[in-house]
């Protein structure tokens, strides 16, 4: 399993430059590295002095390269669709659309990133993944969606189970299902083969993302007010994805100073990079990026206590909303929302309290 790191900032320039040295710079340490580019334009060729492809390639020792290509992955992702219906399906009715005939929907582009990273980490030929996408909400959407979607799963079978449209088919669904399957659909049909790896998959993915040692995201801002506001906007907004920001790297600055304490307790390395700095001096000013365990983690739970706190740098308190639907609490801020699975010694229990303090939102449960 390798390493995810991320760049979330303001400045599409400075934040891929940051990147790319990054990538760089965790090649020079030894680690086998791969540099993953969502850019749509040809600046990521320039700036790294190749023509990307869609396929990895050496650029330098211990470090490959690609072009994550939409219209492509969607072709590779829909060839597996039309090979999984066909084994669960006697008639599949996929078979006759191509890859090449469809368009991208909106929101594809990172689901299909996301199927991405999750396939070159598997692959365990690396051990640094560097993904350089749009480093803003997008990116965010993108290592949030497999809590969102299991939350969607978890919601779906609860509705469905208890409606009177579920309660009136459940009697002819598992025979329909198995006359029209290969397989033995008996019992719950949320908890047939497909569904089991579905949210299998899902848990993992929400589980990688929130480890720091899995999957980890930087900050990138010039001294400028809107880019620090930017950057301190989505820190906050990675920690409601559950995703943990390890420090932050202030590009064309000589002094971390000049930003004070806007962003602590997080370390802040400034690096003066200019247009004719080279990604190799611009890859030794920069932090080891092993350092994202030590910054403060989105949640913690302390079952003493019975409290649930997450931190929200970024927001104020009218800015966040808290809302409690059986076994879970739904956490509004800004336009994020989290839906976070109490652990079994909360569940059942009432929120008896709740205050946002120095950036965290403390969650209080009564016995």
């Amino acid at each position: 399993m390798a390493l995810i790191l991320t760049f979330l900032g303001k400045g599409e320039a400075d934040r891929s430059a940051i990147a790319a040295a990054a990538a760089h710079r965790c090649a020079s340490d030894g680690k086998r590295v791969l540099f993953l580019s969502q850019d749509v334009g040809p600046s990521v060729d320039i700036l790294l002095g190749a023509e990307l492809s869609d396929q990895p390639q050496s650029i330098a020792p211990n470090l490959s390269v690609m072009h994550l290509q939409t219209a492509k992955l969607l072709e590779k992702s829909w060839d597996e669709l039309k090979r999984q219906e066909a084994q669960y399906l006697k008639t599949p009715f996929f078979k006759e659309v191509y890859g090449q005939e469809l368009g991208v929907l909106p929101g594809m582009d990172q689901a299909l990133a996301l199927n991405a990273l999750r396939d070159y980490d598997a692959s365990g030929d690396y051990d640094v993944i560097v993904y350089d996408g749009d480093g803003q909400l997008n990116t965010l959407r993108m290592f949030g969606m497999p809590e969102i979607l299991s939350w969607y799963l978890r919601r779906f079978r609860g509705v469905f189970a208890n409606s009177d449209l579920g309660r009136t088919l459940s009697p002819f669904i598992q025979p329909v299902a198995s006359a029209v399957l290969n397989v033995d659909w008996s019992g719950d049909i949320f908890s047939s083969q497909p569904a089991n790896q579905a949210n299998n998959m899902l848990d993992q993915g929400t589980a990688a993302v929130t480890n720091p040692q899995r999957v980890a995201a930087y900050l990138v801002t010039t001294n400028a007010p809107g880019a620090i506001a930017t950057a301190k906007y989505l820190w906050g907004a990675a920690q409601q994805v559950g995703l943990t920001v390890g420090g932050v790297v202030l590009s064309q600055a000589y002094d971390a100073g000049v930003v004070g304490d806007t962003f602590s307790p997080l370390s802040v390395t400034a690096v003066s990079s200019q247009s004719n700095t080279s990604l190799t001096d611009l890859a030794v000013m920069l932090p080891s990026f092993n350092d994202a365990s030590t910054a403060p983690a989105p949640m913690t739970v302390d079952l003493q206590a019975r409290q649930v706190k997450l931190f929200l740098p970024g927001f104020t308190k009218q800015q966040v909303k808290l809302t409690q639907y059986g076994p879970e609490v739904t956490i509004e801020a800004g336009d994020q929302r989290r839906n976070v699975v109490l652990p079994s010694a909360l569940q059942g229990k009432p929120v008896a309290g709740a205050k946002f303090q120095d950036g965290y939102l403390i969650i209080t449960f009564g016995n």
